[in-house]
């Protein structure tokens, strides 16, 4: 069985191989901590910048991404680059891992008999691993949207003469639950669903199509080299990753707890994306898409990359197939 996303059109492989859980687990995990702790602090300027809402004589904390970076990494330093990647790393093992195995899991068991994998059953199989995923990806991108645009809310309180309260993942996780029950870590569930559901549909058939285009390894696999699965993903992630940005907005909009001073509240998602509208413009669903391109590109080059070269296979003594 080919690794996520990446099962050609056509499968080689007999029905009756096994499908392998354990070690596609095992490799989604290792995948989601090398790629997160490369790209988080592009993550978290992601993040302010999307946040981030334009006054009425049109004034605003960050003028670029490389406004937001710099001005960050002044404030906070290099450690304040990285607020919010413990919650980040520690759910991103089961996250990633149920994002890439359900992938792979679905595709297997939608392949027909003669071994072909319909475009539509492609779609299918990535909108499932997109909805099976938001069960760990909304607790845990609430908690990292808090730590993450806590400096900007901190500043722009600063600049009124205000302070704010430092509260961590552990301590706003506790209040949530104890305020809301489990419920509480939920919040903004349906856009988080909206945009990882339409990401995970364009993203693999994509990167599934790319992959195939490539060159194969000599060890008989039919897998296509390293180097290949690295640049479908960069490709296919980036391209998937402008498309939902509009949802991005949106979600990150809508789970963002504290905001600063004059901006606007909104209760949910047609109330975000009507004022969103009306006050800033269409362009405003589109805050932070270079940075999210650059952010998942990466994210989804090494996570496909360490995936299929089956780094859990050879720990575990499995014979990659």
């Amino acid at each position: 069985m080919s690794s996520s996303g990446t099962i050609a059109t056509t499968l080689p492989q007999p029905q009756h191989q096994q499908f392998a859980l354990l070690p596609k687990i095992i490799n989604g995990g290792i995948a989601g901590i090398i790629g997160v702790t490369c790209v988080f602090p592009l993550d978290l300027v992601k993040t302010r910048l999307q946040n981030q809402q334009i006054g009425p004589n049109g004034e605003r904390m960050y003028n670029s991404m490389f406004d937001c970076f710099r001005k960050t990494y002044k404030a906070e330093g290099y450690f304040g680059m990285y607020r919010g990647s413990g919650v980040n790393i520690l759910l991103i093992t089961p996250e990633k891992a149920i994002k890439l195995t359900a992938n792979d899991y679905f595709r297997h068991k939608l392949t027909t008999k003669d071994g072909k994998l319909p475009l539509t059953s492609q779609m299918v199989a990535g909108g499932l691993a997109g909805a099976f995923q938001i069960i760990v990806t909304t607790p845990m991108e609430l908690l990292k949207i808090q730590m993450q645009d806590a400096g900007r809310v901190a500043a722009a309180a600063k600049l009124a003469g205000k302070t704010v309260e430092k509260v961590s993942a552990t301590q706003l996780a506790s209040q949530l639950i104890k305020d809301k029950g489990i419920f509480g870590l939920y919040k903004g569930i349906g856009a988080t669903g909206l945009r990882d559901v339409t990401f995970s549909i364009i993203y693999f058939p994509l990167f599934a199509t790319l992959n195939d285009l490539g060159p194969r390894r000599n060890d008989g696999s039919g897998e296509a080299v390293f180097w290949c699965s690295f640049l479908a993903g960069l490709a296919a992630g980036s391209t998937a990753a402008l498309a939902v940005n509009p949802f991005d907005v949106v979600k990150t909009r809508l789970q963002a707890i504290k905001k600063a001073d004059g901006e606007k509240e909104f209760k949910g998602i047609s109330d975000c994306i009507t004022k969103t509208l009306k006050h800033e413009g269409p362009t405003a669903f589109f805050k932070g898409g270079l940075c999210r391109m650059i952010v998942i590109a990466p994210l989804f080059g090494i996570a496909q990359t360490v995936y299929y070269l089956g780094v859990a296979e050879g720990l575990l003594g499995y014979q990659k197939k």
